[in-house]
């Protein structure tokens, strides 16, 4: 079943303009795929869908251009430069605030750096929580994203 949906995404997200995890889920059901939240949003990270804009400046999913997943730095940048909004940190937990259907594209990103401090991150629709080893990881993970703010 989840071959099947994989490659019924692919197909929605090159054929239309796929702007939210709503949109998605609600082409999946029209397609008579009953889908999830939760499961859309594993899909968008497993198939490595990334937000990129239109002439327009309106961000849509994408599949990934580069099959070998060598994503220039830059693009890395941009996506965190211009969908983060806004950063909290506990114990062992950041929070990442971004715009909305942006939250998949950050959680990409982190997971690509493979920063040794991130354990693992969870996006949603528009926020992303970053788990951390320890209050001193947190540090570290605050100050490298720093660099990309």
């Amino acid at each position: 079943m989840k071959l099947k949906r994989h490659a019924k995404i692919k197909e929605i997200i090159e054929a239309n303009k796929i702007e939210t995890q709503e949109d998605l889920a609600n082409a999946l059901r029209r397609e008579g795929i009953e889908i999830t939240q939760a499961t859309v949003s594993r899909d968008i990270k497993e198939l490595k869908l990334m937000k990129v804009p239109d002439a327009k400046g309106r961000y849509y999913y994408a599949l990934p251009t580069n099959p070998t997943n060598n994503v220039p730095p830059e693009r890395i940048t941009r996506v965190l430069k211009e969908a983060v909004t806004n950063v909290l940190s506990s114990l062992c937990m950041v929070v990442l605030r971004t715009h909305p259907g942006m939250a998949s594209s950050v959680a990409y990103a982190l997971d690509y750096m493979q920063w040794p401090e991130v354990l693992g991150t969870i996006a949603g629709d528009d926020t992303v929580f970053v788990a951390v080893a320890d209050k001193q990881a947190v540090e570290q993970f605050m100050a490298r994203l720093d660099n990309y703010l």
